[in-house]
């Protein structure tokens, strides 16, 4: 019996699923997707087609972590606008199902890439086409009329870098496993530094490379995954988050500081903002440098959180310990760049 088998009772699911999703048909196999330290995700492989399952992790949650509903919803909503997602089917929140909530998407055929160097890209043409459907497909969702898609009550606007650096601080206190100074100083600071409020947007949250999905063979996006963190708030402190690519190098988190962007063909960060300014129609970004310092911050707290569902033996990944140690070094950059900034 294969683990996702194990993880999941296919008797029950099957049941469910033929309820639920139209035009499926059994028998179902499920295989565990590798990667990812969220939510555990599954293709299910039925006689009507391909799907795939993502459900909560077992054990004991962060408060609003794991929001597998909030995925499901917005998917839905976007389903009709320029932004490229996955046709979602179903949702499920009785426990008695599987265990705890999850819900059922159609299965893309593409393309994800973990390197955002792109070893596996012969040209740099290619890769440049790549990054710029990237670029355009932030910049789309960052239009997107929130209100008009059904999502007005998606989210709280006001003061929404303020509600998230609170909200991260708890999620890092919550996760705490030993003490790291950066992060009790960025606490301290972020709250005193918060740039003014941009117009609100829907905000993906996790928004970078191995997240989305490309074509098989053409340089574009078909599908933005992983909506986990999703919500109505500042779209600049989205795009920042997406931006720390260009911050931290590929050893520390697959990023892409130092590396040779004219020979790969890869945009640098200027350029690659710039981008995002002209489909967004803005000027500049005011403040830049905070939501680096904010960004660096969030993803610290976020493997912290790792770190300690590996130490609880919740996490997704097989390597969440590992990606665990890096929230001090990252906490270290963020903090060494606010000191930078002065005030």
């Amino acid at each position: 019996m294969s683990a996702a088998a194990q993880e999941l009772p296919l008797d029950r699911l099957q049941a469910w699923l033929s309820e639920h999703v139209e035009g499926f048909r059994g028998p179902v196999v499920a295989q565990r997707f590798a990667g990812g330290q969220s939510n555990p995700t599954y293709r299910l492989t039925a006689a009507s087609g391909q799907y795939v399952l993502r459900r909560k992790p077992p054990g004991p949650l962060l408060p609003s972590a794991h929001a597998v509903d909030r995925e499901f919803r917005v998917m839905r909503a976007l389903a009709d606008t320029p932004v490229p997602v996955p046709r979602v089917y179903a949702l499920c929140e009785d426990d008695g199902v599987i265990g705890n909530a999850f819900y059922v998407m159609e299965h893309l055929d593409g393309r994800i890439f973990w390197d955002q160097r792109l070893p596996e890209i012969a040209s740099p043409a290619e890769r440049a086409a790549m990054f710029d459907s990237m670029n355009r497909v932030i910049a789309d969702l960052h239009r997107v009329d929130y209100a008009a898609v059904g999502l007005g009550e998606f989210g709280r606007p006001g003061n929404y870098m303020g509600r998230q650096i609170a909200r991260w601080s708890r999620q890092y206190r919550a996760s705490e496993t030993e003490t790291i100074v950066a992060m009790d100083r960025l606490i301290e600071w972020l709250p005193e530094h918060l740039p003014p409020e941009s117009p609100p947007a829907i905000v993906h949250g996790d928004y970078r490379m191995d997240n989305l999905i490309f074509h098989h063979s053409e340089p574009r996006v078909i599908g933005v995954l992983d909506w986990e963190l999703s919500t109505i708030g500042d779209p600049l402190a989205d795009f920042a988050y997406h931006v720390l690519t260009w911050r931290v190098t590929p050893e520390l988190f697959r990023g892409l500081a130092g590396v040779d962007f004219a020979e790969l063909g890869i945009p640098d960060e200027t350029g690659y903002v710039a981008a995002y300014c002209r489909r967004t129609g803005r000027e500049a970004i005011a403040g830049w440098e905070f939501y680096l310092v904010y960004s660096l911050f969030r993803i610290a707290a976020i493997l912290q959180g790792i770190a300690k569902r590996a130490i609880d033996g919740t996490a997704a990944g097989a390597d969440a310990a590992e990606q665990g140690k890096l929230a001090r070094p990252l906490a270290e950059q963020a903090w060494a760049l606010a000191q930078s900034l002065g005030g």
